[in-house]
């Protein structure tokens, strides 16, 4: 649009390069004169106004590189906070499984504690290392 802009001078600086090269005097030459300045003046305005998009584009241009930067900062940081909620939140599951085992009772007891043992002198008590663990 900024090119246009200059194009668009250029044209209207021809223009009235050209009404000026015009030899010939009276009414006519001087209404074409006259027209010729017009359409001029119209196409510098129609260059103005090719800047005034041209600018805004830059702008807009900008904006939307900002709001990129700004989306892909967020993403980040989101990102970041996902990564320590799951490390967070692994950590806490090893947390509570340690504690679950803290709590839980030793299996080996739990046997122990409902092993019936045989009676005295009974030779089943040969069997017990095979059913105790830690007792061979």
């Amino acid at each position: 649009m900024a090119e246009q802009a200059g194009d668009i001078r250029t044209d209207a600086d021809e223009l009235m390069q050209a009404s000026e090269l015009v030899v010939w005097d009276g009414q006519a030459a001087t209404a074409m004169r006259e027209r010729m300045a017009e359409r001029s003046l119209a196409l510098r305005r129609t260059a103005d106004e090719h800047d005034d998009a041209a600018e805004a584009l830059r702008h807009h241009a900008a904006e939307v590189d900002r709001l990129k930067e700004l989306i892909a900062d967020i993403a980040a940081k989101v990102s970041g906070l996902i990564e320590g909620a799951k490390s967070r939140l692994v950590d806490l599951a090893g947390q509570a499984i340690d504690l679950v085992k803290k709590v839980l009772p030793d299996p080996v007891d739990e046997l122990l504690a409902t092993f019936s043992p045989p009676p005295q002198g009974h030779k089943d008590w040969l069997d017990v290392p095979e059913s105790l663990p830690g007792c061979r």
